[in-house]
């Protein structure tokens, strides 16, 4: 059975785009927006004028408030700089538009149909792990798989909002328990990085802060038993349950060409066997 919890919008966030601020809280008109996406995105503005079929000239003008861009011409020009779709938000308001782009909680009549698909597809992944997460890794829904991983752990880390970060790395969460702790925590951390590269979101920012904090025990080594060596396809996630060693390899997926923050800000993370006791010992584990 799939638990799912409600995604949770931001009044004061909405009143600050509303004011042409961004999510990092810098007052900004679109075109220093414009030029900020641009920069991140290491493209000139000759390529980006290639790329969405207009000029240098125009994207200069823009850049430096000569220009008042048109809805569409924003929206193509955020489509080829890859902004996330609540910052498209931000770049129309700046501009003197509405927003596009709803935000509606998860718990909301409409979103029925997703909260539906999602618990089918959590559900039907079992036994092997699954869940999903918002823009800053806490969990909105998960499966059987992942309670009996996260069975035992103490209860302060299930208070308030779980997160799926701060359980995996924190030392009294699961990573006591990951054999390969410092491959792993790297693995995480980068994925992080990535993600604060390409966004503007402090609350990112700020659970990658903590977790990054954690001490790191030396976890010993993480030696394979005699005759079970794998040729892993992808770095494992090894982890101990009741005695066993388990490890998986993780599939990220989020959803194509989003029209709503909330649904663009969802991420959907399996956990696949990575060899054939792992397999073995979740099928009989729920059968």
């Amino acid at each position: 059975m799939t638990t799912a919890v409600p995604a949770k919008g931001s009044s004061r966030g909405k009143a600050e785009r509303a004011k042409g601020k961004t999510t990092d809280g810098k007052t900004n008109g679109v075109g220093p927006l414009l030029r900020g996406w641009r920069e991140r995105r290491r493209v000139s503005q000759l390529e980006l004028a290639l790329r969405a079929d207009s000029s240098a000239r125009h994207i200069s003008f823009v850049e430096t408030g000569r220009s008042r861009p048109s809805e569409e011409f924003l929206l193509r020009i955020a489509d080829h700089l890859d902004v996330p779709v609540r910052e498209r938000n931000s770049l129309l308001l700046a501009a003197g538009y509405a927003p596009r782009f709803r935000e509606t909680p998860l718990d909301d009549p409409t979103m029925g149909t997703l909260r539906e698909g999602l618990e089918q597809l959590l559900a039907g992944y079992e036994p092997y792990p699954a869940l999903v997460v918002d823009a800053k890794y806490d969990v909105v829904a998960a499966n059987r798989g992942i309670a009996m991983i996260l069975d035992g752990l103490p209860a302060h880390l299930f208070e308030g909002s779980l997160n799926a970060m701060r359980v995996t790395l924190h030392p009294e969460g699961l990573a006591s328990r990951i054999r390969n702790l410092r491959e792993w925590r790297g693995h995480l951390l980068h994925q992080m990085e990535r993600q604060i590269a390409l966004q503007r979101s402090d609350a990112l920012r700020e659970v990658y802060e903590e977790v990054a904090a954690y001490p790191v025990a030396d976890p010993g080594e993480d030696a394979f038993e005699p005759g079970t060596e794998v040729p892993y396809f992808a770095l494992p996630l090894r982890i101990e349950h009741d005695g066993h060693v388990l490890s998986f390899i993780s599939s990220i997926s989020t959803f194509n060409t989003p029209m709503d923050v909330t649904v663009a800000e969802l991420a959907i993370e399996t956990l696949l066997p990575a060899d054939p006791a792992t397999s073995k010992y979740l099928q009989q584990q729920m059968p």
